[in-house]
């Protein structure tokens, strides 16, 4: 029988999500209107069949929201329907908090449960004493046994104040550990790191663009200039954005008040915005370098991009992603959010960056870009050429020639690493500090054993690709003929374990330190120990060190 509840909710949404709300998405044409109207009639209609005479029972919100997601791949990947299941997700998104325990957790294949990965400082995981490579045993009296991460992890989430016992195994430890948790809202820190680095350079690391998230930069700016930086490094590498006024805001600490940062247009007058700077800054002189790479987005590039408009900061590191559309949440019916692409943004110089054509695709179905000879030249306020269309394009560009071996990307992703850590753990009560720590070589041995031990393969890509080359030559009669060659990459495929770990020890260890040092130190030692073997950074640094050159670059006049 017909659900006429769940009818009507899906009408609703539907209407919302393709007629906008009203005003938000009129058109001019009767006829465009007619044809929204057709389709919805129609996609109402067939539903309302499938339900009454289909063989089986449909659920709507399944079968519906199939519909909903695609109709949302035929516009752009940020515009996101998000059902009021799924708010806190765009909570969590937008602001950075939810209420939990506050720890990353992954699963172990061959525990076949959910195990702590890694535990926030300060958060009720750490304050209880759950500690990295904890097996979760029970939620409450409830065995997880074969559950994957995301209902687990809906498990631990809850109402602030709300507690549950934690039932977790403890390598080297005999019988099970439970832990009374009291759940908290939880802040994820938008700024895990900032510190002095040799040269009186300040460093600051911010992760993403949520709620007062420049509240944090802000801080540890202050702190820096108090400890006596000289100049400094904004890293925004791997930070996907977020609220575009969060970035207006950190743009102001470093330009004068009065300076138009972004101005957004879209389809509707109330989508014409422009931002501008509010404040007294910080510091206007202080010499300045943004890292960023290409998952560097959104916010991320109107930081950069404005800066690097402003002559004020070098960008260094790779070209960024290149998203220069700006997303709104609009209620819709039954209490859930559509994330919807209401404009482009433009920074200082007039240039859009976006580099995706999300409405016109390329014939084989991928999304088409706008190619480097189509970009268009703008200028920066000291007559630099910067070009749209394509991300930020850094002024110093670093190319990396280290790409590491399947071997050691296969590792990473492997439970090997961390059953090592536990093993690990157990031996040494305490290590050297983050920034200087590293695994010995007789740990190191260890390592290799338990990699033998676990059965690890590698070079899968590889022996995908011989069993294809191998099936080729059977299929046009070449069998004979390249047996030899076959055997040959086959034993070249099947690598020898022992002397590609020796080989490739150097990246590996790196693997492990991290792995150990985020146990001992959590999120902020990582930091502290990339900081040795960072390339980008020690560039930009020697960049900042070189006044003349740092001044040509940005063609600053005396």
């Amino acid at each position: 029988m017909l659900n006429f509840a769940v009818m009507k909710k899906f009408v609703l949404i539907l209407s919302v999500l393709l007629a906008g709300a009203g005003s938000v998405f009129a058109q001019k044409s009767k006829n465009h209107n007619f044809e929204i109207n057709r389709n919805l009639e129609i996609f109402s209609d067939i539903y309302r069949q499938l339900d009454m005479y289909y063989v089986d029972t449909l659920d709507a919100d399944t079968v519906i929201g199939w519909a909903i997601q695609s109709m949302l791949r035929q516009v752009d990947p940020f515009t996101v329907y998000y059902s009021e299941d799924n708010m806190d997700e765009l909570k969590t998104m937008t602001t950075g908090k939810y209420a939990g325990i506050g720890a990353v957790v992954r699963f172990i294949k061959k525990e076949d449960r959910v195990a702590i990965d890694e535990p926030y400082e300060g958060t009720p995981a750490y304050k209880a004493g759950v500690k990295a490579g904890d097996v979760i045993l029970t939620i409450d009296g409830v065995d997880i046994k074969g559950m994957p991460v995301d209902k687990v992890t809906t498990m631990l989430k809850g109402t602030p104040g709300s507690s549950f016992v934690l039932e977790v195994r403890r390598y080297g430890v005999e019988k099970p550990l439970t832990f009374k948790i009291v759940r908290e809202n939880i802040q994820l820190p938008s700024v895990p790191y900032y510190g002095m680095l040799p040269g009186n350079v300040g460093y600051i690391v911010l992760t993403g663009f949520t709620d007062n998230c420049s509240k944090d930069v802000r801080r540890a700016l202050v702190s820096l200039k108090e400890q006596g930086a000289r100049s400094l490094v904004l890293d925004l590498r791997g930070n996907g954005g977020g609220l575009l006024s969060e970035a207006v805001e950190i743009v102001n600490f470093f330009v004068p008040k009065g300076k138009k940062v972004v101005y957004t247009k879209g389809k509707v007058q109330s989508a014409n915005v422009e931002y501008t700077t509010r404040k007294e800054p910080l510091d206007t002189v202080m010499p300045m370098a943004v890292l960023v790479d290409r998952w560097s987005a959104s916010a991320s590039e109107i930081v950069s991009g404005s800066l690097q408009d402003f002559d004020r900061a070098l960008i260094v590191g790779t070209r960024t992603y290149g998203k220069g559309l700006v997303q709104t949440p609009r209620e819709v019916p039954y209490n859930g959010s559509l994330k919807v692409t209401t404009s482009r943004y433009y920074i200082p110089s007039g240039r859009c960056i976006q580099a995706y054509d999300y409405r016109h695709l390329n014939e084989d179905g991928s999304v088409g870009t706008v190619p480097d000879s189509l970009t268009r030249v703008f200028h920066t306020a000291a007559g630099r050429e910067v070009r749209d269309g394509g991300g930020i394009t850094p002024d110093v560009t670093i190319t990396s020639n280290d790409t590491l071996p399947s071997m050691v990307v296969e590792l990473a992703v492997n439970d090997v690493v961390a059953e090592f850590g536990n093993w690990y753990v157990a031996q040494h009560d305490t290590i050297a500090p983050a920034a200087s720590f590293d695994v010995a070589d007789e740990d190191y041995a260890q390592f290799v054993k338990m990699v033998k031990e676990s059965g690890f393969t590698y070079n899968k890509r590889g022996r995908e690709l011989l069993k294809l080359l191998t099936k080729t030559a059977e299929t046009e009669g070449y069998t004979e003929e390249a047996r030899e060659a076959l055997n040959q990459l086959d034993t070249i495929f099947k690598g020898n374990l022992e002397a590609d770990m020796e080989r490739n020890k150097k990246e590996v260890k790196l693997l492990l330190n991290d792995e150990i040092v985020r146990r001992y130190y959590y999120q902020k030692g990582g930091i502290e120990l990339r900081i040795r073997e960072d390339k980008d950074l020690k560039k930009a640094c020697s960049l900042l060190a070189d006044e003349k050159a740092y001044k040509e670059k940005l063609n600053i006049k005396d």
